[in-house]
């Protein structure tokens, strides 16, 4: 390593930064709140298409199409990835993504004409029944809207898309992102904060996850230190979702270790993670913009492996600050106060 190379694993933080700031990736919001209604659908869509993995734990899943990405199997890359509230019912909004998709001509070719493919979105949703009232859930509707509204740039953030009706703990959750830069590479993540665990230690009002905050990207000058009032509001069903991406070139397997390493992020940013009652799933994107470094070594290619544990470190935390962000971006709904009602203090008037 030469005088002033980067080390392995050096990365910069992008204090503003979405999961959109890596190249291949652009996020679309649909939501319905108010008037009986607490739910929505987040697409996170790859024009160009990626080589995408999952990781699931928790005894909870409400999924569609993941088994299509375990290695072993034939398709390697994936149009888009749906994230949805209303439980099982919302796994519907991913066929309007794949209808949308279809219109473009975006899919894993089965025919000889162009427009004879089949979209491939895998999907997971949160449990955000019955936040509005029984029957209000997303439907194809919703993911074709959240297609049409995709972009890149910034991401809206809080109580939108799949995060209208989530919950965290005792407090609202929502939609939060974020990215960094590690040995030149993308890495960004976009949670939907809906766990059975607290984010948030009540008795300060500091995340558990705030100690990966760089450069104030939270906002909040000093955590409140004080006991929060807040009723105990947990429900028995909930679900973390979201995805991690990079714009490295990576495998099906490789893409594995990636969605593992968001589930790290996870486990950091709510207490108890990962239970009988939440189906925390973790997707995993690489749009295969830049190459990774590959050379032979006493253990194989020991660069590549070098390179993917960085990136693995990298999607680690910023699913955790992801995390943070969905916390502190949510606002309430009806019966259940956001971390900002509860510790005003910490968000100017």
């Amino acid at each position: 390593m030469g005088a002033g190379e980067p080390r392995p694993g050096a990365h910069r933080v992008n204090p503003g930064g979405a999961i959109t700031d890596v190249p291949g990736v652009l996020v679309g919001h649909h939501q319905r709140v108010g008037d009986g209604w607490a739910t929505g659908t987040t697409v996170v869509l790859a024009p160009d298409e990626a080589v995408a993995a999952v990781d699931q734990r928790g005894g909870a899943p409400g999924t569609r199409e993941t088994n299509l990405l375990e290695p072993e199997n034939l398709v390697q890359r994936v149009n888009a990835v749906c994230l949805s509230g209303g439980s099982a019912y919302g796994l519907a909004a991913a066929d309007g993504v794949t209808r949308w998709l279809g219109e473009r001509g975006r899919g894993f070719p089965v025919g000889t004409e162009p427009h004879q493919v089949v979209p491939i979105v895998p999907g997971a949703v949160i449990f955000d029944l019955p936040r509005g009232d029984w029957g209000n859930r997303p439907d194809a509707s919703f993911g074709y809207a959240a297609c049409e509204a995709a972009a890149g740039g910034a991401v809206a953030q809080g109580t939108v898309g799949a995060g209208a009706g989530a919950q965290v703990g005792s407090l609202k959750g929502g939609v939060g992102t974020a990215s960094e830069v590690v040995d030149g590479f993308v890495v960004g993540a976009l949670a939907v904060v809906n766990a059975s665990g607290e984010a948030v230690r009540l008795d300060t009002g500091e995340p558990f996850a705030a100690d990966h905050e760089t450069g104030g990207e939270f906002g909040i000058a000093r955590w409140p230190g004080r006991p929060g009032d807040v009723a105990s509001a947990a429900k028995d069903l909930n679900t973390t979702i979201g995805v991690v991406a990079v714009d490295a070139a990576l495998s099906k397997a490789e893409c594995r270790r990636l969605a593992v390493a968001g589930q790290d992020g996870l486990a950091r940013a709510v207490r108890p993670a990962h239970t009988m009652f939440d189906g925390d799933t973790v997707f995993a994107l690489a749009t295969g913009k830049r190459e990774v470094p590959s050379a032979p070594g006493r253990i194989g290619e020991a660069s590549r492996m070098v390179a993917l544990d960085a990136l693995c470190a990298a999607a680690a935390r910023v699913f955790a600050r992801a995390m943070v962000h969905g916390l502190l971006a949510a606002t309430a709904v009806p019966g259940l106060p956001a971390y900002r009602d509860v510790w005003p203090e910490t968000h100017p008037a």
